[in-house]
């Protein structure tokens, strides 16, 4: 019996021993897999991330790009703009210019007409005026009265001007 009795202990000893280790294997295995799986989580956390940066940074240039183009064109536009505002000064200068021009033309006959008109009106009325003075005919107050060619009594005052004399006086 003791026999019997050492090998049953030492059997549940030995299966005791044999559990231990599959458990241990058991739980190596789980912590293996859990680590294995915790890194590729992490290795695919990190591809996400990696790509999300690509495509933040593609975006980013895509916009960059769109600015640019947008800003050469906005260029372009006000560069048109000003040449043509420069090519419309120009012709307005050029016709104000013209009508400048046209205008001293025009004053200029206008002047030359006008001097024309003036010398042939002096000539005329020298030519017509008569030529015969007045005619002394009395005093007044201390002056002598002289008598116009259609009649009129006038004395010259001291400031040298004529002085009509009423018909009643």
């Amino acid at each position: 019996m003791r026999k019997l009795f050492v090998l049953c202990l030492i059997l549940a000893f030995s299966t005791s021993i044999f559990a231990q280790e599959k458990d241990k294997k058991a739980t190596k295995a789980k912590t293996e897999k859990a680590v294995k799986e915790k890194k590729e989580k992490a290795e695919k956390k990190k591809e996400k991330a990696a790509e999300k940066k690509e495509k933040a940074t593609e975006k980013a240039e895509k916009k960059a790009d769109k600015m640019k183009e947008s800003a050469k064109k906005e260029t372009e536009k006000a560069e048109k703009k000003a040449t043509k505002a420069k090519e419309t000064a120009k012709k307005e200068t050029e016709k104000a210019e013209k009508k400048t021009e046209k205008v001293k033309e025009a004053t200029k006959k206008t002047a030359e007409k006008a001097t024309k008109k003036a010398e042939s009106k002096v000539r005329e009325t020298t030519e017509k005026a008569p030529k015969t003075a007045d005619k002394v005919t009395g005093m007044y107050n201390g002056k002598k009265v002289y008598t116009g060619p259609r009649g009129g009594r006038y004395y010259i005052n001291s400031n040298g001007n004529k002085t009509y004399i009423s018909d009643d006086k």
